[in-house]
């Protein structure tokens, strides 16, 4: 289904510090000039909630605070623990947090403090001292494992002996897992439409059980939701030595149901407009459906993934 985001505003990264420990790697000098730490601006993403019912302002606060488990656990996949780095202003401190870690998402991920060398590709979803040559032998060596180890939702870590193993987020992440999974069953309970609140209660156990995909089509099936939320690990830009690991994030969005309508119309005449287009026939072999969605949101909330540098449209 499709999903058009109308975005109202950029907001600064907010995050969540519990753990230390961090992803660390050869020193190097990361001097930023100032127009460089100023380029990000903090901005209050607000909409109109005066259509919500009271029960659904009180979900929202529980959506938020899920929301911030899965900041939490971005961290953790994109960086490590960062609680032991000093800064030398709050500037640069909180260019830190804009970017999830001591890399500039806008430049490359070029370092920007002393003592960090080059991000790594995989981020933390693999050993830091893990090439792509070994991961490619291990899985020949060991083609049984290719599953678990090539999987959307699992770590590579290594073993005593220093082989490759997968550990599921479901583990790895547990306290920021059952967090947000009760949350979501708090937000469940305060849901008016019945088909949000399901998906809600399922997501909350896709969380634990480290099986998405029910979740995921009670999702797409989704029609009538004014509020909506998409929540755990989605998207794997993150992971740039395979594409494998999905990363944890957070939208929370208040559909435009002006808009909404506007754009409805749009759905119905999907299979005419690709009948227009100046393509050779070849390229138009899939049938749109009408049963297609077009619809606005505001986003009122960003966690995680989609938070990292520039906002995810």
């Amino acid at each position: 289904m499709s999903r058009l985001l109308r975005i109202p505003a950029v907001i600064l990264a907010c995050v969540f510090l519990f753990w230390t420990g961090h992803v660390s790697a050869q020193p190097v000098d990361g001097i930023l000039t100032p127009d460089q730490l100023t380029r990000y601006t903090q901005v209050r993403l607000t909409t109109n909630l005066d259509h919500l019912s009271d029960s659904q302002k009180t979900m929202l606060k529980h959506l938020i605070a899920a929301a911030g488990e899965m900041d939490a656990a971005f961290w953790y996949q994109a960086f490590g623990r960062p609680t032991d780095i000093e800064f030398e202003s709050e500037l640069l401190h909180k260019h830190f947090h804009a970017n999830y870690g001591p890399w500039d998402r806008l430049r490359d991920n070029q370092p920007f403090l002393p003592g960090f060398g080059p991000k790594p590709a995989g981020a933390n979803f693999y050993p830091y001292d893990m090439t792509r040559e070994e991961f490619e032998s291990h899985l020949e060596a060991h083609p049984e494992s290719a599953e678990a180890l090539k999987g959307l939702y699992t770590f590579v870590r290594r073993g005593e002996a220093g082989e490759l193993r997968a550990i599921d987020y479901s583990v790895v992440l547990k306290r920021n897992f059952e967090a947000a999974a009760g949350h979501l069953r708090t937000a469940a309970g305060h849901a008016e439409d019945k088909q949000f609140a399901e998906y809600l209660r399922m997501r909350a156990d896709a969380l634990l059980s480290n099986e998405y995909r029910a979740s995921d089509m009670i999702w797409m099936d989704m029609k009538s939701n004014a509020i909506d939320c998409v929540i755990g690990p989605v998207e794997t830009y993150e992971d740039q030595l395979f594409g494998y690991k999905a990363a944890c994030t957070c939208y929370l969005l208040i559909k435009d149901q002006a808009w909404s309508e506007r754009l409805g119309k749009y759905a119905a005449l999907l299979p005419e407009l690709q009948k227009g287009l100046p393509v050779e026939e070849r390229y138009k072999q899939e049938e749109p459906g009408t049963d297609s969605d077009l619809n606005a949101y505001d986003v009122i909330y960003y966690a995680g993934d989609c938070n990292a540098g520039s906002k995810t449209i």
